[in-house]
């Protein structure tokens, strides 16, 4: 098994402040900088939901080792406000360095509960032209006790700031180079102290968010039609996917509700397009008529659900594995559909890629699914090799008689596009012959039931195998879907247990035909969820008949940390 990085060699960095206060901004320069530096790095945030004010904060953690999850340990801690101190305390140790104003973090009555070491942001904010520079200043800071280039900063200022104008460009400078001068000043004094090897290799890395990974699966699957109605956390991949616009000829449009971009995406795959949509739980919730649609005109149609806690708006901003049931199950009547759940974002480029091909072949609806954590959280990992992409189409031209839901042997009708041939391609949301048009013969019904829910064996075969860690062997079989793979992978390493292995699913339905055998091996099973009520295990109870009796879950609105999941895994077992 491998190694577990020493302490040294991997350090949780955590900024804290308000919406407003820039600490986005700060993640956005530390994390690129951090990479070109040659350090491996993950970056997460969690945010309240609003524009301006409460707390937030974003953990950076930067490694020797590549690292994908997430810490609750802070190593070093940079609050921009008391309320941001306090709504991240509970993290804090002994041992967590506190880089910050000291004024502005004193206790209400001014005593000092915590070791802080005291940077003046506001006075050198001021002094250089207003606290909107207190940010880049503790940016200045962190990159010089990470002996970052300074010269390579000041260049990504330039690219960021240049359009805002000579004067901005310059104080923010200015606030570079102060917070530079403070860095090395800890350093000398020996305050701080950090001895991280670099590793030139991880220069050549990309760094990437989860949205950004559902974004590039989906240009390397063909699609060239993206319909949403903003909603966090989905609204990622509809932002991407604009800015793609114009270099890969795709287009995104953002429709005045869920239920009319889903039915511009079917109305895309009617037209020959590949379409696709990104909406979080209550955007589906309107987009099930939508979907049910699509499951009776047989319609191809790529659906990234990003999920968050509910039900109703519940925590907007935050992170659950909710909405399993809801994609599982969602729409009237009864069709076949796919659903993936990445757990790193390799897989979600390729699950995301192989959603589009599944969907024009099997002409069903597919899910990417993914949460809140997933898609905002970065890490660097190496160039995905995209030569193994290929786009397959599946449209027929059509012959005089063409009928679009012709009786085949394996069920999957010939899927024309009108103006492509000479047939005539009717489709209807009422049951229909296989001509298209509307019938209630019992007789015809029944067929055509026959043929939609006859693709589900065909789903089944093409199922992703789990990915199973450890050896095949082991005694205890930790269970995970989605996006606590990285978190469970590592939580197992700490534990240094030999009899311990992991099974991920990143296709929690169809279940893979061997789903059984490989989970009826072990002589425990513990399933992890961040959900209430271990969603995924009845998934497994009803389609696999296994009991999942063990389980660790949270819904609190955030995902397991690193040290969570390792003492609850522990406690267990």
């Amino acid at each position: 098994m491998e190694k577990y990085p020493e302490k040294k060699d991997d350090i949780s960095i955590v900024l804290c402040g308000a919406a407003g206060q820039g600490v986005q901004t700060v993640e956005q320069l530390l994390t690129h900088l951090f990479k070109r530096s040659g350090y491996n790095l993950f970056a997460t945030k969690e945010y309240m939901s609003r524009v301006r004010g409460g707390s937030n904060s974003t953990e950076l953690r930067v490694s020797s080792w590549r690292v994908q999850a997430y810490l609750d340990r802070i190593d070093i801690l940079f609050p921009l406000s008391r309320e941001a101190m306090k709504h991240v305390e509970h993290r804090v140790t002994g041992e967590t360095i506190i880089l910050g104003e000291k004024e502005k973090l004193l206790s209400p009555d001014g005593s000092q509960d915590m070791a802080i070491i005291d940077i003046p942001l506001s006075d050198i904010a001021s002094k250089i032209g207003g606290a909107i520079y207190a940010n880049i200043i503790a940016t200045g800071v962190i990159a010089a006790l990470f002996d970052m280039d300074r010269q390579s900063i000041i260049d990504d200022l330039s690219r960021r700031f240049s359009k805002k104008g000579d004067t901005v460009l310059a104080n923010n400078i200015r606030a570079i180079e102060h917070g530079y001068d403070i860095g090395h000043g800890l350093i000398r004094s020996g305050a701080v102290t950090i001895t991280m090897k670099k590793h030139s290799d991880v220069a050549d890395d990309i760094i990437i968010s989860g949205g950004e990974a559902v974004g590039m699966g989906a240009i390397a699957g063909g699609c060239n039609f993206i319909s949403s109605y903003p909603m966090t956390p989905s609204t990622a991949v509809l932002t991407f996917l604009a800015q793609q616009s114009k270099a890969f000829d795709i287009i995104a449009e953002q429709a005045e509700d869920e239920i009319a971009a889903m039915n511009m995406a079917i109305g895309a795959w009617y037209a020959g397009a590949r379409g696709m949509v990104t909406t979080s739980g209550g955007g589906f919730a309107l987009m099930t008529e939508g979907l049910s649609l699509a499951g009776m005109m047989e319609s191809p149609m790529v659906i990234h659900l990003a999920q968050r806690p509910g039900p109703a708006t519940g925590l907007p901003t935050r992170t659950e594995q909710g909405d399993l049931d809801l994609a599982l199950y969602a729409g009237h009547g009864e069709f076949p559909r796919i659903i993936f759940a990445p757990g790193t974002l390799q897989q979600a480029f390729e699950l995301t890629a192989k959603a589009f091909n599944l969907a024009d072949k099997y002409q069903v609806p597919v899910f990417i699914l993914t949460d809140q954590y997933f898609i905002d959280s970065y890490y660097n990992t190496p160039r995905i090799d995209v030569s193994g992409c290929e786009i397959e189409r599946y449209i027929v031209a059509t012959e005089k008689g063409y009928a679009r839901y012709a009786l085949t042997e394996n069920g999957i009708s010939p899927r024309g596009i009108p103006g492509d041939g000479k047939g005539l391609v009717v489709v209807d949301s009422d049951e229909h012959d296989e001509a298209g048009h509307l019938t209630e013969d019992h007789h015809v019904r029944i067929s055509m039931v026959d043929k939609r829910l006859g693709k589900t064996a065909l789903l089944q075969q093409e199922a992703v195998f789990p990915e199973v860690l450890g050896k095949s062997a082991c005694k205890t079989m930790i269970v995970c879907w989605g996006s606590t793979f990285t978190i469970a992978s590592e939580a197992i390493r700490r534990l240094g247990r030999d009899d311990i292995c992991l099974a991920h699913f990143s296709q929690v339905y169809p279940l893979h035909p061997r789903t059984a055998d490989i989970l009826s091996k072990p002589d425990r099973l513990v399933i992890v969820e961040n959900n209430a009520t271990s969603q995924f295990a009845r998934v497994l109870k009803i389609h696999a008949d296994i009991d999942m009796k063990r389980k660790v879950v949270k819904y609190n609105g955030l995902a397991f940390s690193v040290e969570e999941l390792e003492n609850g895994l522990g406690e267990l077992l």
